[in-house]
């Protein structure tokens, strides 16, 4: 009897707090398996689509755990396996599909290498979280590349080829192999990039931010695959300018 007793009861019930964040978090998972099932069915441009929208929700979803005090654990492996289908099993599905199952032999094993290093990487995320906590220089910056911006760097090449469709080594099997491969390396890497989660905006600069913002979005309505085109390209000329920050944020903190 004191066994029993001494067992966990369950839950009759939970705050809807608790759940929004699982909901928004589904959501990002149906959207990297519909890109899955758009990309098999080469619908090019709605497998993408959906790759972003699943962005969007992973982005979305953390910031209503953190303001609604909802954060649970089931929560946060939901999150690493909704991450690992929509920005690694999607992305190197959609890749093969579009030129990588013409390369024989090799073709599958680099989507392979893609999806296995998002998995490592998130496998990684979530022990860091558990270790002791990291010095206060590594908290602007991730440790590798992050998983949406990997997926979003390792279709690049499909986008690219929406605007420019006379660049036929866009679609090379070979180059789409070597890039990929560049990407998933990256991912696994100990090379810091850039985190906006504790980066603060002067109030002098909301005004501008702002417009900024209205231009993208007016933008990415009349030119989609360019912007996003060119938004990833520019993320990736941030990775070296987030190692030399990095360096300065470390010289900075032996210096206290």
């Amino acid at each position: 009897m004191e066994n029993n007793k001494s067992l966990p009861q369950k839950l009759s019930s939970l705050p809807f707090r608790k759940i929004a964040p699982n909901i928004i978090t589904t959501l990002a998972l149906c959207a990297g398996i519909t890109s899955m099932r758009y990309a098999i069915t080469e619908h090019w441009s709605r497998a993408i689509l959906c790759i972003f929208i699943a962005a969007f929700f992973d982005l979305l979803d953390g910031r209503v755990a953190r303001m609604l005090k909802g954060s649970t654990k089931f929560g946060a492996e939901l999150d690493s396996l909704s991450d690992f289908v929509s920005f690694g099993v999607a992305p190197a599905i959609l890749m093969y599909q579009w030129t990588l199952s013409s390369l024989p032999k090799f073709g599958w094993f680099f989507c392979l290498l893609f999806a296995a290093c998002m998995a490592m990487r998130l496998a990684r995320f979530n022990t860091m979280l558990e270790d002791e906590p990291q010095p206060t220089y590594w908290q602007n910056f991730f440790v590798g590349v992050p998983a949406p911006a990997a997926a979003s760097l390792g279709i690049l090449p499909i986008m690219l080829s929406f605007e420019y469709p006379e660049a036929a080594f866009l679609r090379s099997d070979w180059f789409c192999s070597i890039f990929m491969c560049v990407v998933a390396i990256l991912m696994v890497s100990r090379i810091p990039t850039i985190s906006t989660k504790h980066m603060k905006i002067p109030t002098y600069m909301i005004l501008p931010l702002l417009v900024v913002v209205v231009l993208f979005a007016t933008m990415i309505i009349s030119q989609p695959w360019l912007v996003l085109s060119i938004s990833t390209s520019i993320y990736a000329l941030t990775i070296p300018v987030g190692i030399i920050f990095f360096l300065k944020a470390k010289r900075a903190s032996r210096k206290i």
